[in-house]
């Protein structure tokens, strides 16, 4: 069974991707490998905090990895809060303050279209590999549904009435922008 570590300390991502990752993988967490440092995530892109993750975990602990970094880029406010979402409304990484922020800032907008962008930074010895997910959608103006995490109370995708965090998990995974990058991660591996 191959063993790839999941650059991430976040316990909803991993159980979000593990769902989703064949059982021929036997998926770690950063907690798995002990590694409990907060990895900085100082690029000014998606792309370029998920490389970061990614270069200091395989080249620290040596294993074969992948880290993802994600943002929700709504168009009536020229793409924000984009790669700065889970520290929008402050470093503590609220996600409640950060939906409020974000409410706020699109209170007087019509236009509320938006997209989730998550891009996966896979490495081990011999690959050095980018691979990017996008679900469009829209914001509405409140919180509906208990699951998910992070903006989906408030995002709902192209084609449902749903939010994500309304939606089963299994349906979410199959849409969404993490699923649809992981998905070319596995298919990846596997060829």
């Amino acid at each position: 069974m191959k063993k790839i570590v999941f650059a991430t300390h976040n316990p909803n991502k991993f159980e979000e991707i593990k769902a989703i990752v064949p059982k021929s993988i036997k998926l770690l967490s950063l907690d798995d490998i002990l590694c409990h440092e907060e990895i900085a995530e100082t690029a000014e892109t998606i792309e370029g905090n998920a490389k970061i993750k990614a270069d200091y975990v395989y080249y620290k602990y040596k294993f074969p990895c992948f880290a993802d970094d994600t943002g929700l880029e709504v168009e009536a406010l020229e793409g924000e809060p984009g790669v700065k979402s889970a520290r929008y409304a402050g470093s503590d990484k609220s996600s409640e303050a950060n939906i409020d922020k974000l409410l706020f800032n699109l209170k007087e907008q019509d236009h509320r279209e938006a997209q989730f962008k998550t891009v996966i930074h896979f490495m081990d010895k011999k690959i050095n590999k980018r691979f990017t997910g996008i679900c469009k959608g829209k914001i509405i103006e409140e919180r509906r549904g208990n699951g998910g995490f992070g903006y989906d109370p408030i995002f709902v995708p192209e084609g449902y009435k749903e939010t994500f965090a309304e939606l089963p998990a299994a349906t979410k995974n199959k849409i969404s922008h993490r699923g649809l990058a992981i998905k070319k991660l596995i298919e990846f591996l596997r060829a």
